[in-house]
């Protein structure tokens, strides 16, 4: 993995979310916005897994599009993949300090979601 920011590696990208006006939203779609994205990371947040565990556990969610939002989360420093020499081989994926400190943030879009998840309601 590169050390560059999504700055240097998307400086368009980056300029047509400052131009956004709201430039921090872009900045967290483009890190978390695969499509499974936030159902990984709350399914994470129980613990470490390993990928058919997440696949059984993330049941919506096919195995290609598993693999690229692992892939996307671990390049984006949400997701920690660990390989274990063995045999087979064992791969077991954690969140980081970063990926654990989005779980308030999930918290409030399922409450949301609780409130609202269901389509336009009246008070």
């Amino acid at each position: 993995m590169d050390n560059l920011t999504n700055e240097q590696r998307f400086p368009s990208e980056n300029r047509r979310h400052r131009e956004s006006g709201y430039p921090h939203i872009c900045s967290v779609l483009e890190i978390l916005g695969a499509k499974w994205a936030f159902l990984v990371i709350a399914e994470l947040h129980k613990g470490p897994r390993r990928f058919q565990q997440l696949l059984r556990d993330v049941a919506v969610v096919r195995t290609q599009s598993l693999t690229n939002v692992l892939r996307h989360l671990e390049n984006n420093g949400i997701v920690h993949r660990e390989v274990y020499p063995s045999v087979p081989v064992t791969v077991e994926y954690s969140l980081t300090e970063k990926g654990l400190d989005f779980q308030a943030a999930l918290k409030e879009m399922e409450n949301w979601a609780i409130r609202w998840g269901e389509g336009p309601r009246e008070e």
